[in-house]
């Protein structure tokens, strides 16, 4: 494995490096670059410190692996690969991905899964081990989001405003959601056996990550969100 000290390096000049280099990576010392391994490709990226806002933007198949807390915009229009964060992450978390996978141990701030969309063969996901602020989901079109609710604390699993806009995808929450406030156009409600199975090879792959067992995830209630019309604001522009 090749090893870069990124301390004072210019994002520009640490993906050049990162562009040089075969097979895996580790990189030392991130402290805020913007834009690491942006479009990149079969590659193993591993990452000690915390790297800053558009990590893995336009990712088209590498993988990275954040030992401890990440910034904004993570995974930004990825459209293949994963990125897997061991710590906590910042606001707009997927924003628009259009596929892989993204994996987070701890909480994530807001509008996680803004725009997140789906095509053909490509489906994102979105796993987040602890709790989202406001606007989960924001006009999400497609894809999966899954919150687990592994935190401390007495906030809600999700912030204000989940699934706002919401026309495509499914949510789901490891919550019965009786203190959260839904929109008017998604649909929210317990998860079935056959919902739960759909989506446990995520919550395997979250569990072998970070350590927990499947088994004890899966034993508790979760909530379903689904949006209940494809074109949710469609009364606002045509008359009838």
């Amino acid at each position: 494995m090749k090893r870069i000290n990124a301390d004072q390096v210019h994002f520009r000049d640490l993906n050049e490096q990162l562009r040089n280099s075969n097979g895996e990576v580790e990189l030392r010392n991130v402290c805020g670059q913007r834009f690491i391994a942006a479009g990149f490709s079969r590659r193993n990226i591993d990452i000690h410190g915390v790297p800053g806002n558009a990590l893995g933007a336009y990712l088209d198949g590498a993988t990275i692996t954040v030992h401890g807390n990440a910034q904004d915009a993570v995974g930004d229009t990825m459209n293949e690969g994963e990125i897997i964060v061991h710590g906590n992450i910042g606001d707009a978390t997927g924003y628009a991905m259009r596929g892989g996978k993204i994996y987070v141990k701890g909480n994530a701030g807001y509008r996680a899964g803004i725009h997140m969309k789906a095509y053909a063969e490509k489906y994102p996901v979105l796993l987040i081990g602890g709790r989202t602020g406001s606007f989960l989901g924001e006009y999400q079109a497609g894809g999966l989001i899954i919150v687990l609710g592994l935190y401390e604390g007495q906030e809600p699993i999700v912030g204000n405003f989940p699934g706002t806009g919401m026309h495509g995808g499914k949510m789901l929450i490891r919550s019965t959601c009786e203190d959260i406030r839904f929109p008017g156009q998604v649909t929210a409600q317990s998860a079935t056996k056959e919902d739960l199975e759909q989506v446990r090879a995520h919550i395997e792959r979250f569990c072998e990550l970070f350590g927990y067992n499947v088994e004890e995830i899966l034993d508790a209630p979760f909530t379903v969100v689904t949006p209940d019309s494809k074109n949710p604001y469609k009364q606002m522009y045509v008359q009838n």
